[in-house]
């Protein structure tokens, strides 16, 4: 996992903040938008850092403190991640690899797993009244699981990629790499809407895993350590959690070993982040950066 030094400042000035390419590309200078840059992404990066100082609010910044760590399969290529009924629920991706399966959260332990057919490449994951909505990445079919039985009941088909999923308020957002977020009616997978996701006014892509936290929607960016809070009717972002520190305590040298998955607890107010192939889960409380 590749990481941004950012200021130690409240807010984030967005030249300062997130670069838009899938892999971190530029190291900011301070506040003066200056680049240190040395990948194949530094046209891109560079650009992206010259219009985020457009106008604009900054951005809130949040740090994350660890509550409490859980073990993770370390196997397990997470693409979804959801808490519902007293369990963790995960999908996996990879061919031949993707699954959706129940999950102890003291232990770690696997209660119950369902296979997704192994040409597919199982994305993110949704919880919605009786039935868990999971994607898959190219072959635009979302796979209906009874949450309990974990008995395959259904598909639903969308076009285009499928990267992470989220369901509130009657809706299911869906990501693809791109900077739309397209949101769906749960039961008939009937397109509603679209918004563009946008940091201060330029878009955002690599969205990844989503999640309604406590009635706001977040999402990982991905190749970087940072979630981001939408707002799901202007897609504008407004806020940034930076997991920086927990992405070096994991410190996997595999570049796909990236943060991905994002649940919460609403009962108990629970936050729970982990990665791609991270042996451990993260219960985290988001406080502002002083």
């Amino acid at each position: 996992m590749r990481s941004v030094d950012l200021p130690s400042a409240g807010t984030v000035p967005l030249s300062s903040a997130i670069s838009i390419p899938g892999v971190i590309a530029a190291v900011r200078d301070g506040l003066g938008g200056r680049s240190a840059v040395g990948t194949g992404f530094q046209a891109q990066a560079a650009a992206v850092g010259q219009a985020s100082g457009a106008n604009g609010a900054d951005v809130p910044l949040f740090d994350a403190r660890v509550v409490a760590r859980h073990p993770h399969d370390a196997r397990a290529f997470t693409q979804g991640l959801i808490w519902r009924d007293g369990a963790l629920y995960e999908s996996l991706g990879r061919p031949g690899e993707s699954e959706v399966r129940r999950v102890r959260l003291a232990d770690g332990r696997v209660l119950a797993r369902a296979p997704i057919p192994p040409d597919q490449f199982g994305e993110g994951l949704a919880s919605y009244r009786n039935e868990l909505i999971s994607l898959t990445w190219q072959h635009g079919i979302a796979h209906r699981w009874n949450a309990r039985t974990l008995k395959r009941v259904g598909e639903s088909r969308y076009p285009g990629e499928g990267w992470g999923l989220a369901a509130a308020g009657g809706e299911l957002a869906l990501s693809d790499g791109t900077p739309t977020l397209r949101f769906f009616d749960p039961r008939t997978f009937a397109e509603r809407r679209r918004v563009t996701v946008t940091l201060r006014g330029r878009p955002l892509r690599d969205l990844n895993e989503l999640e309604w936290v406590d009635g706001a929607l977040w999402g990982n960016v991905w190749h970087t350590p940072y979630l981001v809070r939408i707002d799901a009717k202007t897609g504008a972002v407004t806020a940034i959690a930076d997991l920086s520190a927990i992405v070096r305590e994991v410190g996997l040298a595999d570049p796909e070993a990236v943060a991905n998955g994002i649940a919460w607890d609403g009962q108990e107010r629970r936050l729970f982040v982990t990665g791609k192939l991270w042996p451990r889960l993260f219960e985290i409380k988001l406080e502002p950066r002083p």
